[in-house]
């Protein structure tokens, strides 16, 4: 049985056995990663429904890919840079095409954590409104806006300096 996955962005015709480079996954060497986004699978001439199928890799890897040269250069100018660039991949070996259900997202609980913060909400609260009328007791008077200065005399100025 063969698929073809997406994942970072491209896309991949993986069978049972295949070893792929990826774009970097999140995982270390040994773990086992579903691949979600299953466009379309199969088996020989027959289409199988892609939503029910699910693909899962161990991965083998996070490494480097090949280095990629970046030079730029402008004519006549003496300009010249060069850049290298390594992006990060993850190797993955496919184990297993087959149809089921997909997981489903864990779900935590969530009432412990809202009643925490409510309580601590409360306290602070109480705390911050005496500072508040401290503050408006000692309010400092209003500043009066600055005086206008008067244009200077540069024409006297001119006249003075042609002497």
């Amino acid at each position: 049985m063969f698929a073809v996955v997406r994942t970072g962005g491209k896309q991949y015709r993986v069978a049972a056995g295949d070893k792929i480079a990826v774009e970097k996954l999140a995982g270390e060497a040994g773990e086992t990663i579903v691949l979600d986004d299953v466009l379309l699978a199969g088996e020989g001439d027959t289409i199988a429904d892609a939503s029910k199928v699910t693909v899962s890799a161990e991965v083998i890897a996070q490494a480097k890919s090949e280095k990629v040269v970046v030079f730029k250069k402008r004519r006549r100018h003496n300009y010249r840079r060069k850049a290298g660039h390594r992006q990060q991949m993850t190797l993955l070996r496919i184990t297993d095409i087959g149809e089921g259900k997909k997981p489903a997202a864990k779900k935590a609980a969530p009432a412990k954590k809202a009643e925490a913060p409510a309580e601590e909400k409360k306290a602070p609260a109480k705390k911050a409104a005496a500072p508040k009328k401290e503050a408006a007791e000692k309010k400092a008077p209003a500043k009066k806006p600055a005086a206008k200065k008067a244009p200077a005399k540069k024409a006297a100025t001119k006249a003075a300096d042609k002497k």
